[in-house]
């Protein structure tokens, strides 16, 4: 059973900065790509960035491109997602997810986090 936790959402004011934390707990055979999606009241869910563990590679939503960086714990199961010059248009439930197999031959399946609440307000 995979859990993951996220962690680092708050209030801050635009142009302020927020790093936010998940942790992947549980059983993990392959971690093949993690990242955060968002999801702002009356809108649908939207990838903000991924990481995919095999080479390193990232990709970004334009809306947050130069802003925002995600980045990982290679000795950990742990990731994290940086947030600068944030605009009050960033906030949004922030979820935390991860392509993850739990045997060898398993084809995987993605997990997510519960979700952690960023608001940008003054």
């Amino acid at each position: 059973h995979v859990q993951l936790a996220e962690s680092g959402g708050g209030l801050v004011q635009p142009g302020g900065s927020l790093r936010l934390s998940c942790a992947a707990s549980g059983q993990i055979f392959t971690l093949y790509r993690m990242g955060w999606y968002r999801q702002a009241p009356g809108k649908q869910r939207e990838m903000v960035a991924l990481l995919f563990t095999r080479d390193g590679s990232t990709t970004y939503a334009d809306s947050v491109k130069g802003r925002f960086t995600v980045s990982r714990d290679v000795a950990e199961n742990t990731w994290f997602l940086q947030l600068n010059r944030l605009k009050p248009r960033d906030t949004a439930v922030y979820f935390c997810n991860a392509f993850i197999s739990i045997i060898l031959g398993d084809n995987g399946m993605d997990y997510w986090g519960k979700g952690t609440l960023v608001n940008v307000s003054s």
